[in-house]
């Protein structure tokens, strides 16, 4: 299987499609970059497919072609790490929209010989899922062992087991949310119209000169970016501290420690990413509604016998640990395996991104369970700290008080087994 050219690192796959959208749209051809790693198994069972977020990419464990980092989840995937490539065929697919190798604005478009710009199609969640299955079919994937994303990563897992509930025998959602919020739209769209106002973002046509709206990408991405952290966070790492000096400026300089690293933050963004891309990603992730796609509840979402384990952040105010549980309680609802635990950190939403120990031994745990209706250990209930869901029927709440929280589980887990 090594030798099979499909395979590998830095692929890309022209599908012949027709790829419909949900807005109506026939999409062909459909170009796809992706990367694969470990070694398919004869029978194709051990394939996972990992998810990225939006500004993320499918360089999941191998250096980034332009940056020259680390993959953004280099620490999760690998021999002998939580996302096993000795055990697992891992797939991680750039989605469609994006600008590192799929179709997406910065493409060319097969009518004119040009960049699409704003021709491209507007996409969904939905639609990203339907060009990865796409991908799978080209990989000689039938069903997959599990489908893993945090954040936009989430959503796409979730849509997968709810479009696909027959190609899905597990889910890891983290940090996610089965729709967007009000607030999370007005931040994407105080992002989009910094870069609309960009003069040289001329409608979204300056691939031919090479003059991006740089300048409106990187304010919307320092805008963003705010929301990934949590204000302990910022509080810890910056403070009211000066950046390189000892008294204030008096001027509009970067005077605090907390303005120099969001301006890094843009600039650096601005030389990996498109601004269109960033448009159509940023409108995809603000139409998700996965109940609206199911008839107004999201319990119908599911209907496979797809098992999930959902992973929240006590300080991720993006995606708070109340839209997983919606989640759960959905879940619970359509009488689908689940389990759930909130974790404890003070990185906010890139918390999933960074160092876990506790949720490496969550995924670790989850992705070696086995069979449908296997729990793993961590969220078994063991001896006089488990108790009863108050509110969920089935389920059960682990972890160790806090004391700095009156006793609050600082952890806790909450399985839910299928009823028959």
């Amino acid at each position: 299987m090594s030798d099979d050219p499909r395979f590998g690192l830095s692929r890309t796959a022209t599908l012949p499609g027709p790829l419909r959208l949900d807005g109506g749209v026939l999409l062909s051809p459909v170009d796809i970059a992706y990367e694969t790693y470990g070694t398919l198994a004869p029978d194709a069972g051990n394939a996972i497919l990992v998810c990225h977020a939006l500004t993320g990419d499918h360089h999941l464990a191998s250096d980034h072609p332009v940056t020259g980092k680390p993959g953004w989840w280099a620490r999760m995937v690998g021999p002998g790490k939580p996302i096993d490539t000795e055990r697992y065929f891992v797939i991680c697919a750039n989605v469609l929209g994006s600008c590192l190798g799929s179709s997406g604005p910065a493409s060319i478009n097969p009518a004119t010989g040009k960049p699409w710009a704003m021709a491209f199609p507007v996409i969904t969640i939905r639609d990203m899922v339907r060009a990865q299955a796409m991908l799978l079919d080209h990989l000689g994937v039938e069903r997959l062992f599990a489908v893993v994303g945090g954040s936009m990563g989430g959503m796409q897992a979730l849509s997968w087991a709810a479009t696909f509930p027959e190609r899905v025998a597990a889910a890891v959602v983290i940090a996610s949310a089965a729709r967007h919020s009000a607030q999370n739209i007005a931040f994407h769209e105080v992002g989009r119209q910094a870069i609309m106002a960009d003069h040289r973002w001329r409608g979204g046509d300056y691939y031919e000169d090479n003059d991006p709206p740089t300048s409106g990408l990187a304010v919307a991405r320092m805008a963003a970016h705010i929301t990934y952290l949590s204000e302990a966070g910022l509080t810890a790492k910056f403070g009211r501290r000066l950046q390189a000096r000892e008294a204030k400026t008096f001027g509009f300089d970067a005077d605090f420690q907390v303005e120099s690293y969001l301006r890094h933050q843009g600039l650096s963004f601005v030389d990996r990413f498109d601004a269109n891309s960033y448009l159509y990603i940023t409108r995809a992730l603000d139409y998700f509604d996965l109940a609206e796609e199911h008839g107004g509840t999201l319990a119908n979402a599911f209907t496979g016998d797809t098992r999930f384990c959902l992973v929240s952040f006590d300080t991720d105010w993006l995606y708070p640990t109340g839209e997983s549980r919606t989640i759960v309680h959905a879940l619970n609802a359509a009488g689908a395996p689940v389990s759930f635990v909130e974790l404890s950190s003070p990185f906010g939403h890139d918390a999933f991104l960074l160092e876990s120990p506790e949720l490496d031994r969550v995924i670790s745990g989850f992705l070696g369970a086995g069979k449908s209706d296997e729990l793993p250990d961590f969220v078994r209930p063991r001896g006089p700290a488990a108790r009863r869901h108050p509110r969920l029927p089935g389920a059960v709440l682990l972890g160790r008080g806090h004391p700095a929280r009156g006793g609050r589980a600082r952890s806790c887990a909450l399985a839910v087994r299928r009823r028959l």
